[in-house]
């Protein structure tokens, strides 16, 4: 249950039947109006801003207006027991014990859905799509746990999720790695030195590929790279593959469906995108002008094939044409978002690494163009990773060539550690990676910090043999919260909120924050029974008070959701 929106609605429908009595003219801007968890300084449960919102529209006094609705509320709204006006204009609310005990009910009737929004889209995220040369690096880790959460957050929300990887196996960086295996083959099959050449990979997993090949295809004639490239390509990609799958495995993460950027050349794809846009009237032949500021050898103003996209938002028409008349890139991926949109998802989302922000107006305006506006892509760039241990920049490794592979992360640190901490910041920003700030158990480690949490609760049952399971009947006359409870149970009020506010920009940092924040509240409210016996959980070997038990309950609830939708694990002993 939504609190503020159940809350929300009621305030609203009772201003309009009102606003004769409250003297307004305009209620149109009542979209405005927030209810929120008030600062922690003041003691209520809900903080309304309505009577600033109303009061510029209407012309009126905040303060006098919010004197009319506080009037209003307490004697319309029966759970609205006592009303505060602070500052210019906002109220502050707090409800009645009847009306916790049943928000409390609610949510632990429906625990496993607490927080989710109501949806039924369907979803198409392609994410990871890392080049298939070799191993994954850490700028894609960040790629594949923000992806991989995405899809469990919407799949949370009730949504269709398919979870894509697009795999570039077609072009000459390709070509680039076929003949890199081959030689490494070579080295290794006939003792010929590997060759100090431009575009090569040198890189000893390319080695450790050629080996694998060797091993399965031992009468397999590697005398001619020409003669064998087919094959050889079809078998490196495999290996190089299976080494990307075992990353994502020990990540956590699986895919839906592979597409293969050569499947989508052999099925003539890009032909058929073009003749689609040609049929729009959004391709055309012309010149384009030379990029500025970049310099690119050999650049020259040719007659080619362009995309109208500047029709769609983007700064300049694209290119579909190289200068030797062959498809760009471009004109690629604009085929594969084609037939993305031919499934019939109402959304696609790419998540893409740093050096991919200036990618993001030229491929929307293309599936704007080729869906009529009726699909919506979404652009999520993850920013660089900075790894650090022991102070100093993690170095790469030897086997990896020029990068630090996500088997180097993996070997620091385990999978959960690295799935928190890669959300632990706004997916724009740059992120600070400490591999020792993860191994410590302290609150300074977040992940540690909230499955310590989890742990604690279930340390506590098992000492009480209690089964959450168990309804937990609150009584009203009885009912009473401590300061430590209150703030607890106005957290766990929140937890819809952080998801609908996640959910809307796809800002999954706010999810650990706030499962952070929780869980500083639980294990503040325990060591407080170190120093006050009066604030213990336990006595007499039973729970004190039935709310601590409801407290507990709905942490544990709100703990499990948010770390099933990050795919950490919540082990119950620590």
């Amino acid at each position: 249950m939504n609190i503020f929106e159940y809350y929300l609605s009621e305030i609203n429908k009772l201003v309009v039947n009102h606003k004769n009595d409250l003297q307004l003219k305009n209620t149109d801007n009542l979209k405005n109006v927030n209810l929120e968890v008030p600062p922690v300084q003041f003691d209520f449960d809900l903080s309304c801003n309505i009577a600033l919102v109303l009061a510029k529209s209407n012309k009126l006094n905040p303060k006098n207006l919010a004197i009319s609705f506080k009037k209003l509320f307490e004697s319309k709204i029966k759970n609205f027991v006592k009303i505060e006006i602070a500052g210019p204009g906002f109220l502050n609310i707090k409800l009645s014990n009847l009306a916790l005990i049943k928000i409390i009910n609610l949510i632990l009737n429906n625990n496993q859905k607490y927080g989710s929004i109501n949806s039924n889209e369907t979803y198409n995220i392609e994410f990871v799509s890392a080049n298939p040369t070799g191993p994954m690096h850490v700028g894609h880790c960040r790629g594949a746990v923000y992806g991989d959460v995405l899809a469990n957050l919407l799949k949370f929300n009730g949504n269709k999720v398919t979870k894509e990887y697009y795999i570039n196996d077609y072009g000459n960086q390709i070509k680039h790695f076929v003949e890199s295996v081959f030689l490494r083959i070579r080295e290794i099959k006939f003792n010929e030195k590997f060759p100090l050449k431009e575009n090569l990979y040198p890189a000893i997993y390319i080695k450790e590929i050629a080996q694998e090949i060797l091993d399965k295809n031992k009468d397999k004639d590697f005398d001619n790279f020409n003669k064998n490239y087919n094959f050889l390509k079809e078998k490196s990609l495999n290996e190089s593959m299976s080494l990307i799958k075992k990353d994502l495995s020990q990540l956590g993460i699986s895919h839906d469906n592979f597409f293969s950027e050569t499947e989508l050349v052999n099925r003539n794809l890009v032909n058929q995108a073009v003749k689609h846009l040609d049929r729009k009237k959004l391709v055309e032949e012309g010149f384009l002008e030379k990029p500025k500021g970049e310099v690119i050898e050999n650049w020259k103003k040719i007659k080619r094939l362009i995309f109208k996209s500047t029709l769609f938002g983007d700064d300049t028409d694209r290119a579909l044409q190289k200068n030797d008349g062959s498809w760009t890139y471009f004109a690629n991926d604009v085929a594969y978002h084609m037939d993305k949109v031919n499934r019939n998802y109402n959304n696609l989302v790419n998540v893409l690494g740093a050096d991919h922000t200036g990618y993001i107006k030229r491929i929307t305006a293309a599936v704007s163009a080729l869906s009529d506006n009726k699909v919506k892509l979404n652009c999520k760039v993850c920013q660089l990773v900075k790894l650090y241990k022991n102070g100093k920049p993690f170095k790469m490794s030897k086997r990896a060539g020029d990068f630090i592979s996500a088997q180097d992360l993996l070997n620091e640190v385990d999978k959960d550690s690295l799935r928190f901490m890669m959300l632990n910041r706004s997916n724009d920003v740059e992120l600070d990676f400490d591999f020792d700030k993860v191994k410590e158990k302290t609150k300074d480690n977040p992940v540690f910090y909230v499955q310590y949490a989890y742990a604690r609760i279930n340390s506590l049952l098992r000492t009480l043999n209690i089964d959450l399971d168990n309804k937990i009947l609150l009584n009203e006359e009885n009912f009473e919260l401590n300061k430590n409870e209150e703030k607890i149970i106005r957290k766990i009020f929140e937890w819809p909120k952080t998801i609908e506010s996640a959910s809307k920009n796809f800002e999954l940092h706010k999810i650990p924050f706030y499962l952070y924040e929780l869980s500083t509240l639980f294990h503040s409210y325990w060591s407080k029974g170190n120093i006050d016996k009066k604030y213990k959980f336990i006595e007499n070997n039973e729970i004190k008070r039935i709310e601590i038990l409801a407290i507990i309950n709905l942490v544990v609830v709100v703990i499990q959701n948010g770390m099933r939708i990050l795919g950490v694990s919540l082990p119950k002993k620590m």
